[in-house]
Parts: structure tokens; sequence; C-alpha cells
């Protein structure tokens, strides 16, 4: 996921210089920009950009594998804390900056919450639900952050081309839910957890962008992932699962994996693509992951359907439109405000 899951447009407004959040990454953005494209760095970008699009499009299946492997919330729990405590180690040696007080701590604790809870309830899903449904249906996220917009005061005001993004993306995931041509691949129970994940990770989303709690990018990262971490862990034990916690080498696998390469590569190589192209560009991963986990879950047997096919193309046109509305000088919020995919 992440997911965002998820995350992803805060840090394009870390690195678009809001001093609020880190008063360093401004001038790291402008110069690294200027040097990536004057040294003939657009091909590393390019590598970066598929780095990002292959490796959190194919965390769908590698959670499926996970959970046939581990139980899946102290599986998703040991991951985030195993990341969090390497980024947190990372950012200590940089001597990059925390969050102000307290107050600021625990205004990420609570991103972190939000976001990885939304990442359990994905894994919990994939006992039962193919990767390829789970990342359609996670890619309704940027609707509910539509909505939440429209719901709270201040907020962004959906304009006629947000509505009609709205009705085709839901429209699209009634679709792929109730054609009855993928009820092997997913069910009611499956797609309303799943809808709860994205509207979980919906409220981090907007919650983020209206907390001041200073930082830099991976100190802010290390302590989401850290309490979000301890948090899945904490749940994992409470329903019994450390007593069938058994690694095998598939499961150790797809753990490190996730560490090294969804959660670490992954937000690397995203943050990397945000300093040298411009944020609306580089969050068009979103819209590839899902075709990406649908391709692979396809190449290990999982069903690939007219339905699902006509479903993909419905929601991700939905999610387009709502992130392309102007119907307000603040319309960029809907598109600054959707989570990393990453799960």
């Amino acid at each position: 996921m992440i997911e965002y899951s998820d995350l992803a447009q805060y840090y394009k407004r870390v690195l678009r210089g809001d001093k609020a959040v880190n008063n360093d990454n401004d001038a790291d953005e402008e110069s690294g920009g200027r040097d990536n494209r004057s040294s003939g760095g657009e091909f590393k970008v390019i590598l970066a950009y598929l780095a990002v699009s292959v490796i959190w499009g194919s965390t769908y299946l590698v959670n499926r594998i996970g959970v046939s492997e581990l139980p899946p919330e102290l599986f998703s729990g040991i991951r985030f804390i195993i990341a969090g405590l390497i980024l947190l180690v990372y950012t200590v040696v940089r001597k990059e900056a925390f969050p102000a007080g307290l107050n600021g701590v625990w205004q990420q604790t609570v991103v972190g919450l939000l976001f990885q809870g939304g990442i359990g309830i994905v894994v919990w899903t994939a006992q039962w639900v193919h990767s390829g449904i789970t990342s359609l249906i996670v890619a309704t996220g940027p609707l509910f952050i539509a909505i939440i917009e429209f719901l709270i005061p201040g907020g962004q005001k959906p304009g006629i081309k947000a509505w009609l993004g709205l009705l085709l993306g839901f429209g699209g995931m009634s679709f792929l839910v109730l054609s009855g041509e993928n009820a092997a691949s997913v069910n009611i129970w499956g797609a309303v957890l799943l809808l709860l994940a994205s509207f979980i990770w919906a409220i981090g989303s907007v919650y983020i962008q209206r907390i001041r709690s200073g930082g830099s990018t991976l100190a802010n990262l290390s302590i989401q992932m850290l309490t979000g971490g301890v948090m899945l862990a904490g749940i994992g034990i409470g329903m019994g699962e450390f007593s069938k916690l058994h690694f095998t080498a598939t499961g150790l696998l797809v753990t490190l994996y996730l560490i090294l390469f969804g959660s670490i590569v992954g937000y690397g190589s995203y943050l990397y693509v945000l300093k040298s192209w411009p944020a609306t560009k580089a969050g068009t991963y979103a819209y590839v992951n899902p075709v990406v986990a649908v391709i692979l879950g396809g190449i290990v047997g999982e069903p690939v359907s007219t339905s699902m096919v006509l479903s993909a193309i419905i929601i991700i046109g939905g999610v387009i439109l709502v992130q392309m509305s102007t119907s307000s000088p603040s319309a960029s919020a809907v598109k600054d405000k959707s989570s990393l995919s990453s799960t």
C-alpha cells in the first residue's frame, strides 16, 4: 500500500519547501532538481519513478504471499518497527530535526496510527482478497479525500468535474464488487474493509495537511512507522498471533522485501523523483500501481476478468477527474492530499 498509505502528498509539500514542516527542503528541492537535470540525471529520475511504480505495485502481491506464511498484524507490525528503527538511526546519525515538543511528536504519532492502521486492514484482507482487486479498491482513497474536504469547514468544495469523478470512481468500485464475475476474488465483507482502510488513509491525508509539527521528512516518517508498527504488533499479540509466528524462508524473504524495498527504497526513490519532477507528475505513480498489481496477480494465477479491467479503467478515470478538479483557488488541495499507496 501506502500506502498508502498514502503520506505521499505530505512529502510533496515538504519538498516544495513548507517551512513550517522542514526549513531545509526548499533549497534542497531547488538545487536537487537543477542538479539532476543539468547533469543529465533525467534517466536516473525515470529509473527511480519506475522503481516506485513497480515496487509499490508489487507490495499487494507480496503482502498476500506474506499472510500465507505469517500472522497478518504481527507481520505488518514487525515490518514497520524494523523499517522505522532503521530510519530513526539514520535520522539521528544525520542530526536531522525532530518534531517540536511532545505535541509535534503526538501529531506524527496520530498520522502513523492512521496510515499504518489502514495498511493493517489491507494486509488482514489479503488473507482472502486477491491482490489485483485490493489495489483497485484502495485506489479510491482520493475520492474519500474529496468527500472529507467537502464536509469539513474550510475544505475544498468539489466542482462538476470532481462530482463526476466521484460518481465514476465509486460506480466502478461497485461494478467491480457486485458484478458477480469477481466473486472468487473478493466478497462484500472484504470490499467493506478495504473501503474502510481507504477512508482511514483519507482522514490521515487531510489531517496531516492541517498540522505543523516541524521536523524533517525522515524523522517524521520514522515516528510514523514506529508508532504504527507498535500498534499493529500489539493488535496481533492481542489477537493471539504470537503463538502462530514462525518465520519460514518465504516469510522472511517477503518481510525483508517489504522493509528494504517497500519502505526504504520505495520512499527514498519517491523523494528523489519529487526533487526533480513537479509533484503532479511524480504523483502519477498512483495510476500505475494498480496496473502493476493486476498484472503481477495475473502472472501468479489470480483471475483477471473483463469486468475487472473495465472497473480499473472507470475507477482510475474517476480518480484522475477528482484530482484534476479546479473548482476553487484551493483546488490543488485534493491533488496534494492523497497518501502513499505503498502497503
